[in-house]
């Protein structure tokens, strides 16, 4: 059946879990996150459908059901799973997507390896991924695109299907044109995404550096600005732009910009917090740490988060002011990005010996100062975690948005509590009640997780009533693609 709506996005929509030894498919475990608001969109369409990989240990194999249908609380949609064998997902994503791409869009130019990309696969994969979108899409149908790794889905698309509606988000920072165009492919790329009807980002800074990279390389005219928002300025922070594009030409068509800063599902994680059991387990927390202070902080394990930076910074704090000592825990969450991939393991490497350091130096028999933990969390759990929590410590050296820190001020309920957030996430420039921090800058990280620390009763409540605002301001219900055609709607509040 032919779909309104085509969602193309590398993930499946669903957990596939093995039960009695087969698989069953699983909706994700907490409607909270980008798979979940995605699919709240099939609702407002008579059929939608989802493109994704699917690891297959014979792509060729005739008997793979590529085409499947699901009826879930989100409503009844096709699955197209494209089979990809393990070294092409090894290619696409762990290689070009992860050693290419990643540290260009977060300006780690340093880290960047171009010798063992496979180009020719990850054409052929976005190539598969365009046809099965092309194959699904009603005619006039909106094909909505998600992120870099599906880069060049847009201009095959465009080709096969020039009557559908192509709309891309991109998920990550976009950086400038002196680091972008590092990329030799860059034409290539950014070509695909000049096919599409609506190209959208978290923040005007990302807009604004995709709109400088594309004159940088083509003939682009007809650039539109108009004044940022003032929700959208938050002073102090490096990414606040004060003019965004929210349109383009290019080839004798007009390519919208959008800005679409994605939230969270503020009503649901509320309802999480203010559950008893949520609310006793924030209370067993609060007196096993007696009169201590807890530091929270949560993200993947992955050198653009800034977790080794963050440790240095808390045994800096420590050593210059003793009497914090036997005061104050860390409780620092580090899940793993991806096991199968060196550089991840040796950032894994590097902060349990920083954090078993800092808890041999400064650590007595009754308390350590750092609580590592290296794998997920429930959400359940981890919404008392903030609820009890004096403070959550963001502090992404890069970061296209970060829900974390919106997850944390959702929960807090009790109007109490501190961020400390780095001005280098896309949030900052929606969450200028956080203490706002420079994650290069040791003193600013020291001064800063100080000033949380020893924050008036009055100052937390009025920092966290402006967080929490703008965090119901813009919860995902408000996140959607920047052109919509007529009879796809955004999901009701």
């Amino acid at each position: 059946m032919a779909s309104d709506l085509v969602i193309v996005y590398h993930r499946q929509p669903y957990e596939e879990v093995e039960e009695d030894g087969r698989i069953v498919l699983k909706e994700n475990s907490s409607p909270n996150g980008i798979v979940p608001t995605l699919k709240s969109y099939f609702g407002s369409v008579d059929h939608g459908a989802w493109v994704a990989w699917k690891l297959a240990e014979d792509p060729s194999d005739p008997g793979f059901e590529q085409v499947i249908e699901i009826d879930d609380a989100y409503g009844k949609y096709s699955v197209s799973r494209l089979p990809l064998s393990a070294d092409q997902v090894r290619e696409f994503y762990h290689v070009t997507s992860k050693e290419a791409f990643w540290p260009i869009l977060h300006s780690f130019k340093e880290r960047y390896n171009y010798d063992p990309v496979d180009w020719p696969n990850f054409r052929e994969v976005n190539w598969a991924f365009a046809e099965a979108a092309a194959a699904e899409a009603s005619q006039g149908a909106l094909v909505w695109v998600h992120d870099y790794n599906l880069w060049l889905v847009p201009g095959y698309l465009r080709k096969l299907r020039p009557d559908v509606r192509i709309a891309f988000f991109h998920h990550t920072p976009f950086p400038s044109a002196d680091t972008f165009n590092v990329l030799p492919w860059r034409k290539e790329i950014v070509q695909s995404l000049l096919a599409c009807d609506d190209v959208g980002f978290h923040v005007p800074r990302y807009a604004a550096n995709f709109v400088s990279v594309a004159r940088s390389l083509f003939d682009v005219g007809g650039v539109e600005r108009v004044a940022v928002p003032d929700k959208w300025i938050a002073e102090g922070t490096a990414l606040t732009e004060r003019a965004m594009p929210q349109a383009l030409s290019y080839g004798g068509r007009r390519v919208n910009i959008s800005v679409t800063p994605v939230g969270v599902d503020v009503d649901f994680i509320e309802r999480q917090a203010e559950a008893p059991e949520a609310a006793q387990k924030a209370r067993d927390i609060r007196e096993d740490l007696g009169d201590a202070r807890l530091i929270l902080s949560v993200g993947r394990t992955d050198y653009t988060k800034g977790g080794i930076e963050q440790l240095s910074s808390f045994e800096r704090v420590l050593e210059a002011n003793p009497e914090l000592i036997g005061k104050v825990r860390l409780m620092h969450v580090s899940v793993s990005a991806n096991r199968n991939m060196t550089a991840y393991e040796s950032i894994q490497n590097e902060i349990e010996q920083t954090a078993g350091r800092i808890n041999g130096r400064f650590g007595t028999l009754d308390w350590q100062p750092i609580t590592l933990i290296s794998r997920a969390i429930p959400f359940t759990e981890l919404v008392s975690l903030y609820r009890a929590a004096d403070v959550a410590w963001i502090t992404p050296l890069a970061d296209g948005m970060n829900l974390v820190c919106k997850e944390f001020v959702a929960a807090r309920v009790d109007g109490d509590g501190v961020l400390v957030l780095s001005e280098f996430a896309g949030a900052a420039v929606e969450l200028g009640g956080a203490v706002l921090t420079n994650p290069f800058s040791n003193r600013s990280m020291d001064s800063s997780i100080l000033s949380a620390l020893r924050m008036e009763t009055s100052e937390r409540r009025g920092r966290m009533a402006r967080l929490r605002k703008a965090v119901h301001a813009n919860s995902v219900r408000c996140w959607t693609p920047g052109t919509l055609r007529p009879g796809v709607r955004a999901p009701a509040a």
